[in-house]
């Protein structure tokens, strides 16, 4: 599956502007070497560094020796490499997400690093000088922004993930390492203090771009939490009184107490660890539902025996415990049969529990969404050649994404999480667009090229980027986006439409705002240079000259050359904290949540269920 456990799915768009940061760095170094090196303060800097020359002594220039050889190239290789290692093999779940965070910030660093001072020649201070002068220009300093991009990164995780008054001593002692390399490459005559802010610019951009692409939105979830204490295991019904219903938009199911209807519980067994699992458990509870019942998932059965259970119980809810391609395959056992289902999102990418104004941490979702309402959401019926009859809840392509999903290494997902499809999407970007028709809601059809087609119920991918910006669970339609961008101009046209919409957090309409169900665009409206197209639809059929990889929520199926889809309004109801499009909560509001969802008590150990 697409989506795997404690990784964390974002969308490297913003990695895009490391060749911006570059370009500035370039002309920031060009200005202090040409226009500003006759005026105040570039013009003392000289006096500056003999000054420091003339303050030498033993203890300081072995305490500045000491920084220096921290910031050295072979110490930040060095603590880069034990620092990943760390956070991948120490923790109970490997932290991939700080990991890959912190390597690339110091590659990146050290890219833009090499390219500014080959564009740069700055002689470095005419002084005496305490370490050997390597060939490159004073500008910007390399060892402050190694230093930054390292131990700042590191203080960036440090904040992530320690509590209590350590959290603050930590993060607070890695922050006062990279000015004091950089006092010591200047009492060292290496650098000027222009060269020593540069460095430190250089770092703090690498950092905010990394950190923006990588770690933006992240929280401790609850896999990363310790185990508890009591073994792993399933727990009996405990038959407790049950707990009171609340208001919603369709009527509550009886509480399971009440009725003998108990909750059935889809686990994926890689997604939802055991110690999450006693968690889910606990949360239930608390929301009156002792009689659980639950079901794992195999490679076979990515809904487990689901239907069968649904079947014989008839349950008051189903939870599912799980990534996209999960909750896709219960809600094909789901959709019209009004049970509601509750989402825990336990993938990587968990798109579908986004795009609803979830959590994202797995027990804080629930316990939303068990405090709120169930409401109807649409799903989408798909089929094609060699394709059976199946449904979608978040989107279904054809072309480079279904491409980058099949050919990424298991291996490499198995290590790196969703930094392995960038790996694989690399390797599909010279592929050749394929001729295909477009046939909206039975119109006529419409000959196009196009590298990718997608269809969604929803519109946001990874870190929030509205692909789909019109898509809504709850509208009765489909959105339809052909992608093809003509050669680097029109890559670079997409990224930069994307990328700027993404900035402006685009509001999405708001319930009685939004097209009537069954409204269609036959036309299309092209964007970004033509490299975009959009299409809204009820029914839509794609017919492509040659078969194409396709895939469903992330999961590939079996190449073809033909889909169609079509909308099922409101056939799945869904446990929600709120309507689908209504206001979320401030950050700061889901903060608080968050924490006070990882407070919850985990259930005490029993015997397998």
């Amino acid at each position: 599956m697409k989506r795997r456990c404690g990784a964390a799915a974002r969308d490297v768009w913003p990695l895009l502007l490391l060749p911006v940061q570059a370009a500035v760095m370039v002309g920031l170094g060009r200005l202090v070497t040409g226009p500003a090196a006759g005026h105040w303060p570039l013009s003392e800097e000289g006096r500056t560094s003999r000054e420091l020359v003339e303050r030498r002594d033993a203890p300081a220039t072995g305490i500045s020796e000491w920084f220096s050889v921290l910031a050295g190239t072979e110490a930040v290789i060095g603590v880069t490499l034990l620092c990943i290692v760390a956070l991948l093999v120490l923790p109970r779940v490997a932290h991939r997400a700080e990991a890959l965070f912190l390597g690339v910030s110091v590659a990146a660093q050290s890219a833009v690093f090499v390219f500014v001072t080959a564009c740069v020649d700055r002689p470095r201070p005419a002084v005496p000088k305490l370490d050997g002068a390597p060939p490159t220009s004073s500008f910007p300093s390399g060892h402050v922004g190694a230093s930054l991009a390292l131990y700042g990164g590191l203080a960036v995780i440090a904040a992530m993930r320690l509590r209590g008054p350590w959290r603050y001593v930590v993060t607070g002692a890695l922050l006062l390492i990279p000015p004091t390399v950089g006092l010591s490459r200047m009492y060292r005559g290496m650098h000027y203090p222009s060269d020593v802010a540069g460095g430190l610019l250089n770092g703090t951009a690498t950092l905010l771009i990394t950190g923006f692409a990588l770690l933006y939105g992240r929280g401790t979830t609850a896999e990363d939490e310790p185990a508890d204490s009591t073994p792993a295991g399933r727990h009996p019904a405990e038959h407790h009184p049950a707990g009171k219903p609340g208001t919603s938009a369709e009527p509550r199911p009886a509480d399971a107490t009440g009725t003998g209807r108990p909750v059935l519980v889809v686990r994926h067994p890689l997604a939802c660890p055991d110690g999450l699992a006693d968690r889910i458990r606990a949360v239930l509870r608390n929301h009156g539902h002792p009689d659980q019942k639950w079901i794992l998932t195999s490679a076979e059965s990515a809904c487990g025996d689901l239907a069968e259970e649904t079947t014989a119980h008839r349950p008051a809810l189903v939870v599912v415990c799980g990534g996209d391609g999960t909750v896709r395959a219960c809600a094909e056992v789901l959709a019209g049969t009004h049970i509601p289902l509750a989402v825990v999102p336990c993938g990587t990418g968990n798109l579908l529990a986004r795009n609803l104004g979830l959590p994202i941490e797995p027990a804080a979702a629930l316990d939303e969404s068990l405090a709120g309402d169930s409401f109807g959401i649409d799903v989408a019926r798909i089929q094609g050649d060699g394709l059976p009859a199946s449904r979608f809840t978040v989107m279904a392509g054809a072309g480079f994404d279904a491409a980058m999903v099949r050919d990424a290494s298991p291996r490499l997902k198995s290590r790196m999480g969703w930094a392995a499809y960038v790996l694989s999407a690399l390797r599909h970007l010279g592929d050749p667009e394929v001729r295909l028709t477009i046939r909206i809601d039975g119109g006529r059809r419409l000959r196009r090229r196009a590298r990718m087609v997608v269809i969604g119920n929803v519109g946001a991918l990874q870190g929030g980027l509205p692909l789909l910006p019109d898509a809504r669970p709850d509208n009765g339609r489909l959105e339809v986006v052909l992608f093809d961008p003509r050669g680097p101009s029109g890559w670079l046209a997409a990224a930069g439409h994307l990328g700027a919409r993404l900035l402006r957090r685009r509001t999405p309409p708001q319930p009685g705002t939004a097209t009537a169900p069954g409204a269609s665009s036959q036309a299309g409206r092209s964007e970004a240079g033509g490299a975009l197209e959009y299409f809204t639809a009820t029914r839509v059929d794609i017919r492509c000259a040659v078969p194409q990889p396709r895939e469903l929520d992330g999961d590939t199926v079996p190449d073809g050359a033909r889909l169609t889809a079509e909308i099922e309004p409101g056939a799945l109801r869904v446990y929600l904290p709120r309507a689908p499009g209504a206001p979320a909560v401030p950050p700061q509001a889901r903060a608080a949540e968050d924490d006070r969802a990882r407070q919850l008590p985990a259930a005490p150990s029993g015997p397998a269920r």
